[in-house]
């Protein structure tokens, strides 16, 4: 077709983060999600669980940095060490982020006389709403690699950590982006999972009725122009009533492949940091055209998990009921109790390997366009988006 998307270039990503045998978080996720788009991934692991942590049993354990150094010069040895993008996720100490950011200062140090030649996709992985998953002393780390990253993926709570700005509205959305720009040089913001008074720009467009009567999430982003000044965008979409694992990792690999695909589109892959001239509007950015197709994957994926969710949610509480009809249900059992929560967090799995034609082929994507975000606009009413 003559206005298909042109696909994802070539690309070869070296991805830093957990690991699990079974399910898909870290790079589990990640390395299907960016292979699926054509994407060649090299992976190193920062954890090796047999599962992720919600299911409140597992084995396994933490990688150490010397571990992760030792693999990096492996493949460095080996000549193996030629990549276009580093995405780095979840790392559990310090000294570990510490490490990513050498590893990250070394192919970037190689890009200096090919402008556009690397990208560094950094996700914060810190915490979510208000608890922090990491010690102290990684926040100070993240910091210092601020500079060094060309795309920031923080949610709120990281976004704020980060910034040092509490995030309570659009007005101080602005400012915390702001100071991520111009104090520590990030070309492009991308905050994820806010909740923030809705604005006259509430976006999807074409279901503006049906986001009005559910929860909704918001994603603020930025890319800065020539001076570092913010070109604000918002994407909102309907949030769904199951808790997910694995959506942080699934949004930013996708992000990876898409992100490249767009600047290519924009024939900024050989520009500083794929960065837009300052008269290209905030919704006509590619982290926007981005941002966009991520989403309308992603909606689809998760959809289609929370209905596999609810069938198994609701023949396990049949089958509760039949025990209970027939008087061999009415002791508590604490075993029975664990046999439903892991068979519920399975069933929470992302189903990203049978919606791999979303991933390829986001659905319905003119229900997730981006809207510019004025900050200081007097039309904001209170509620959650």
């Amino acid at each position: 077709m003559a206005d298909a998307e042109p696909e994802v270039p070539e690309t070869h990503v070296l991805a830093i983060a957990s690991h699990v045998t079974s399910g898909y978080v870290g790079n589990t996720m990640a390395t299907f999600c960016m292979q699926a788009l054509g994407c060649e991934v090299s992976a190193i692991h920062t954890v090796n669980y047999s599962n992720h942590v919600a299911y409140k049993q597992f084995k396994g354990r933490k990688s150490t940095p010397e571990e992760v150094a030792d693999l990096w010069t492996g493949l460095r040895n080996a000549r193996l060490d030629n990549f276009d993008m580093l995405l780095s996720g979840y790392c559990p100490s310090a000294a570990l982020v510490e490490q990513v950011g050498l590893i990250a200062r070394e192919l970037k140090s190689r890009s200096h006389s090919k402008p556009g030649s690397f990208f560094w996709v950094l996700d914060p992985v810190m915490g979510d709403n208000g608890r922090m998953y990491v010690a102290e002393e990684t926040v100070p780390v993240y910091k210092s690699l601020l500079k060094d990253a060309d795309l920031i993926l923080p949610n709120q709570f990281e976004a704020e950590l980060l910034s040092d700005v509490k995030i309570h509205d659009l007005a101080s959305m602005k400012q915390a982006i702001t100071r991520l720009h111009q104090t520590y040089g990030v070309p492009h913001v991308l905050i994820t999972s806010i909740r923030l008074p809705a604005t006259a720009a509430n976006t999807p467009t074409q279901a503006e009725e049906v986001l009005a009567a559910t929860a909704k999430l918001s994603i603020i982003g930025s890319t800065a122009t020539s001076d570092m000044k913010p070109r604000l965008f918002r994407i909102t979409v309907p949030a769904l009533a199951v808790f997910f694992s694995g959506t942080g990792d699934m949004f930013a690999s996708l992000m990876v492949a898409r992100l490249r695909q767009a600047a290519q589109s924009a024939h900024l892959l050989d520009k500083p940091s794929w960065r837009s001239p300052d008269e290209v509007a905030a919704p006509d950015l590619p982290l926007v055209r981005a941002a966009e197709m991520v989403l309308a994957s992603m909606h689809a994926a998760l959809k289609d998990t929370a209905e596999h969710y609810e069938a198994t949610a609701k023949k396990l509480t049949e089958k509760r009921q039949v025990e209970r009809n027939s008087g061999k249900g009415d002791e508590v059992s604490e075993e029975k109790d664990t046999q439903r929560h892991l068979a519920l967090t399975r069933a929470a799995e992302v189903r990203v390997v049978r919606n791999m034609k979303a991933l390829v082929s986001p659905p319905n994507l003119d229900s997730f366009k981006a809207q510019a975000v004025d900050a200081e606009a007097n039309g904001d009413r209170d509620g959650d988006v």
